[in-house]
């Protein structure tokens, strides 16, 4: 997986945003990472050096298959090659020192993809697509994309009357509840965890935590 782009989505969905204690957006947040935070199954996410606070977000990735710009949300899903898990992993304690979440959101390996991308074909409605954590086998996270503030179609069409979206972008489209940080009091990731991730239909990713 290598994207040009690769694009993502905060507090989208409903029981997540409540969790946070945040209002429900008016329009999607977005924020970006690197494509060298891109992480295969199985390599372990390190911790950032001076990071305490280390958390999971289970996504459903969107990769992008043909020049989408000013789509309309009826033709959207014409636009997406297809689909796969993602872990937005977070530095929680880098994350919210500005008002701006990407400190948090780019250190490498901090976005483990995969283990495959399923063709759209296979995904009859991604809108009904159930997504899990687990945690050294206690689940964590058990959210539905039915829950989605933004769906697939409205943020492929929203962000292609931003910019030009093309073949390979990837989009990582926000995490249900179940995070670390909505736990009280929280229990972050640490060195020697195991994260494993599954979403309907696109199997599991499964990932180890090590120090920096």
């Amino acid at each position: 997986v290598d994207p040009g782009k690769f694009i993502c989505i905060g507090l989208n969905y409903r029981d997540h945003a409540i969790e946070t204690g945040k209002p429900i957006p008016k329009e999607p947040p977005i924020f970006a990472k690197w494509s060298n935070a891109i992480l295969d199954p199985g390599e372990p996410i390190l911790r950032p050096r001076g990071s305490q606070q280390l958390d999971w977000e289970v996504e459903l990735g969107v990769v992008i298959g043909r020049t989408a710009r000013y789509v309309s949300k009826e033709q959207a899903l014409d636009y997406v090659w297809g689909y796969t898990i993602i872990n937005d992993a977070s530095a929680r304690d880098f994350q919210f020192i500005t008002s701006q979440w990407m400190a948090g959101k780019i250190f490498e390996t901090a976005a483990p993809v995969g283990p495959y991308i399923a063709d759209r074909k296979e995904i009859a409605d991604p809108h009904s697509l159930e997504l899990k954590t687990w945690v050294n086998g206690t689940q964590r996270q058990n959210g539905n994309t039915k829950t989605f503030i933004f769906d697939v179609r409205y943020l492929v069409s929203y962000l292609s009357n931003l910019m030009t979206l093309a073949p390979g972008d990837l989009i990582a489209t926000g995490t249900p509840p179940g995070v670390a940080s909505g736990m009280k009091p929280p229990v972050w990731l640490q060195p020697g965890d195991v994260v494993r991730m599954e979403i309907t239909g696109l199997g599991r990713l499964e990932n180890p935590v090590k120090d920096a």
